[in-house]
Order: structure tokens, then C-alpha cells, then sequence
């Protein structure tokens, strides 16, 4: 399933200012989660602006072969026909997730309480992520699961028709747990509860919201939440329009900020308060952004992104606190922080180890291949910028933010920056090339 199959590597180099009004593609947290909770509504979901890429259609076939209907219409609207909470049927043969770990998690959580058994697989780099993260809290509810050693995919999951609710404390901050939880207290007798250190996304909350589900959230005297929903529940279909991504946005975001004179607008992008660390971050180091055309759609907060690159970057200290709001973004964060003046240390990138790839440990070997001075201490990653050597080859470990952050980071440095692999970016963001073309950056093919 995954492109990642047959490298592509690809190079970006130093480009003149960014200027353009683009729209990056639809968020992929919501996108995966409109075609999971429109299977289990009843009735027809209409959703509008899905991401495309190959995570999001990962989890649209796998919602058919649970048994809801799944169509795209000719003017790209899809719609879902749900089969109801506890009607799912036993798929007849493997879901292959190809790269989708938020997939493959969520899905887990929702087959967890069905009397199904549901094989999963994926490709070569979530073969290798750990799933014992979510198979632990659900196998509290009486679902069995087999996996390979160390928790790794394939895996069984063995659906329970005799699911006991749970109260269950994350470990740490992290919305994929979090969400299974609760998806497989959707079909349990009883209240789910999760109680995190740390609030993380709540996308899932919101959504669940959306469908008609009561959630209830409770702030803690330590500043963690305590989530709770009460099932068997009844979702009754909500016609959903997907917000474009920040997590996408923050690659052209970046790219301006660090190109003198560019000036760009992103258009309808997801302002979710626990996804706006990066934007937050950017803002603290001088970063000229402004936000504009602010809004509520389906209980999500949208607006326009502007920016400049008139303001030359400082370097920060970025607390553990503020990584759940932004973890997919530290590696285009330390990107532009390869171009601040001065020292930026990133706090607490403990869960950058278990990504697609070994994210702290790939960002480290990218900024070293192209000159950029930096350390890593305990889970800290130090940076310290100025001018960009580049030059280097970045191994992208067929994962799509490794690729697209350091094609970012060619296009202010002195040399050339090649990355071994372009093809992952698709997962994500399908169309990543020829936006940032459209905008003025300036990529080429790069040697083996």
C-alpha cells in the first residue's frame, strides 16, 4: 500500500521569497476520525474536505470491511453510511493500515468491544511501533491481543461481548490512548474514564460530541483532565467539515518565516487550542503571524494563518508541557530554529522516539548531515542557529515530517538539502510538492 516502496529522493535549494494564498490538505487527526465515527452513526455522514492521502484511505477501507458503507462522490464529498455501535461485522480478511499508527490505535480501541477478531497490519514502519501502549488499557476491558514481540504488528485483537468499563491513567499525554479508551467504552455497559496528566487533543471528544455522544471533561487540582462517557451509546450521523491541517501548515508556515521578504496565507486551518503549540511557539521567537477569519465549525475553531518572513527568529526555551499541543511538529520546529539567533532547547521529546520513526534521533542526524550545530541531553534537543551550512543527505526512515522538514530546511540554506526518500510524504500530504512550488520553493531530483 505504501509508496514508500520505491525511494524517491529529492532535494531542495536555497529559493527566493514565498508569497501565494494556499489551503493545505484536511486535518488528518478529524479526517481519520469522520470516517471511524460515521461508520458507527446511524444514518448517512457527509464529509466535506478530507485529507486524501494514504493514512485517511487506509482507515476508510478498513471502516468497509467492518461493514459501513464508505463512497466518494465525483465533487469529492464522501459519504458514510454507519452500521450503529455494536453491529460491526467480522472483516474477511486483513486490514492493512499501511503507515496509519493513529489508524491502526483508534481502530483497535473501537473492535476492542465487538465480539469480532480483527487482524491488522501495516508497513514496514508501523510493523515496527509499538501498539502494547493501547493493547494494555484495552485488554482491561476483556479484549485478547496477539502481536509480535515487544508489542510490534501484525495484530489480533479478540473482541469482547462481555467488556467491563474502565478507569484508566495515562502514563503519559498522549490523545491515541486516550481515544481507544474511550471508542471501546462507546459499546461498554457502564462510564470509561481516563484521566490524563497532561490534556492532550481532543478531537475525539469534541467529534463524539458532534454524533450526539455526552462526554463529560473535568478539569484536575494538577491541571490534568478527567474524561468520562457512559455506553452502550446511540451516534446519530453529523455531516462533517474537515479543517485543514496544522500540522501540514506548519511545513509552508516555517518555510516563510525563514525565507526573507515571503509573505504567505494558509487558509481554514484547525486553531484547536491543543494543536496551536507550534504557532504559539513560532509567536515567542519573533515570528510575524497573524490570525485572521477566526470561527467555529462542527466544535472545531478555524481560522487564516498569515505570515512573514520580515522578522528574524530568536531561540527560546520550549517546555515539556507545551509537546502534546505540538508533537508532530518539533521537527519543523527545529528546523526553524536552525535558523534563530542564539539557543533553542525543546523540552520532554521523549514520545519523538516512538513515531514513524526514531524522530528525535532522525532530526539529530539530519541537522549533523547539513551543519547545524545541536545536542540532545536526556530527551532535551538543543539547537543552536544561525547561518545553514547544508548540503548533506537526510535519511528519512519512511517517515513523511522527516522528509518534508528538511526539504524545508533547503530552502534557506547555502547548499543544497537531499532527503533519500520523498515518497512518505503521501501519507500525509499529497500535494506537499506542488503547493510549495506554487509558493516559489525550489525542489529537484536528487542522486541515489
Amino acid at each position: 500500500m505504501s509508496s514508500s516502496q520505491t525511494k524517491r529522493p529529492l532535494q531542495s535549494l536555497k529559493s527566493r521569497a514565498l508569497n501565494g494564498d494556499i489551503r493545505v490538505p484536511g486535518d488528518k487527526s478529524i479526517s481519520h476520525r469522520s470516517l471511524m465515527f460515521g461508520g458507527l452513526a446511524i444514518g448517512e455522514t457527509k464529509i466535506t474536505g478530507l485529507l486524501e492521502g494514504e493514512d485517511v484511505l487506509a482507515t476508510a477501507d478498513a471502516m468497509r470491511k467492518l461493514g459501513a458503507t464508505v463512497i466518494r462522490d465525483d465533487q469529492g464529498t464522501w459519504h458514510v453510511t454507519g452500521v450503529g455501535v455494536g453491529a460491526l461485522r467480522e472483516p474477511d480478511s486483513v486490514i492493512d493500515m499501511g503507515n496509519a499508527g493513529t489508524g491502526m490505535r483508534l481502530m483497535a480501541g473501537i473492535v476492542a468491544t465487538h465480539p469480532i477478531t480483527t487482524f491488522f497490519t501495516g508497513d514496514a514502519s508501523l510493523c515496527k511501533r509499538p501498539m502494547g501502549r493501547v493493547a494494555d488499557p484495552l485488554a482491561e476491558f476483556g479484549a485478547q491481543f496477539i502481536t509480535r514481540d515487544r508489542g510490534r504488528p501484525p495484530m489480533a485483537v479478540i473482541g469482547t461481548d462481555e467488556a467491563k468499563p474502565v478507569t484508566y491513567t495515562l502514563p503519559m499525554a498522549s490523545a491515541q490512548v486516550k481515544s481507544a479508551v474511550l471508542l471501546a467504552g462507546l459499546n461498554t455497559a457502564g462510564t470509561t474514564t481516563v484521566i490524563e496528566p497532561i490534556p492532550s487533543r481532543d478531537h475525539t471528544e469534541r467529534m463524539l460530541r458532534h454524533f450526539g455522544v455526552v462526554v463529560d471533561v473535568s478539569i484536575n487540582d494538577d491541571g490534568g483532565r478527567t474524561v468520562s462517557l457512559t455506553g452502550p451509546v446511540q451516534m446519530t450521523a453529523a455531516d462533517i467539515v474537515v479543517p485543514t491541517d496544522p500540522s501540514s501548515a506548519a511545513f509552508p508556515l516555517v518555510a516563510a518565516l525563514i525565507n526573507p521578504e515571503s509573505h504567505v496565507t494558509i487558509r481554514d486551518v484547525c486553531l484547536n487550542p491543543l494543536r496551536t503549540g507550534l504557532i504559539t511557539t513560532l509567536i515567542e521567537m519573533g515570528g510575524d503571524i497573524t490570525i485572521t477569519n477566526e470561527r467555529e465549525e462542527a466544535g472545531e475553531t478555524i481560522g487564516d494563518l498569515v505570515v512573514t518572513g520580515k522578522s528574524r527568529l530568536t531561540g527560546i526555551v520550549v517546555s515539556a508541557e507545551r509537546a502534546p499541543s505540538m508533537i508532530d511538529e518539533y521537527p519543523v520546529l527545529a528546523v526553524a530554529a536552525a535558523y534563530a539567533q542564539g539557543e533553542t532547547r525543546m523540552c520532554g521529546l521523549e514520545e519523538l522516539r516512538v513515531k514513524e520513526s526514531d524522530r528525535l534521533a532522525a532530526v539529530a542526524a539530519g541537522l549533523a548531515a547539513n551543519g547545524v550545530v545541536h545536542r540532545i541531553e536526556g530527551d532535551d534537543l538543543i539547537v543552536t542557529g544561525g547561518d545553514v551550512p547544508g548540503g548533506g543527505m537526510v535519511e528519512t526512515h519512511l517517515d513523511h515530517r522527516i522528509a518534508m522538514s528538511f526539504l524545508v530546511l533547503g530552502l534557506g540554506a547555502n547548499d543544497p538539502v537531499a532527503v533519500d526518500d520523498a515518497s512518505p510524504i503521501t501519507t500525509s500530504f499529497p500535494s506537499f510538492e506542488s503547493l510549495m512550488r506554487e509558493l516559489g520553493a525550489n525542489f529537484a531530483p536528487a542522486g541515489s
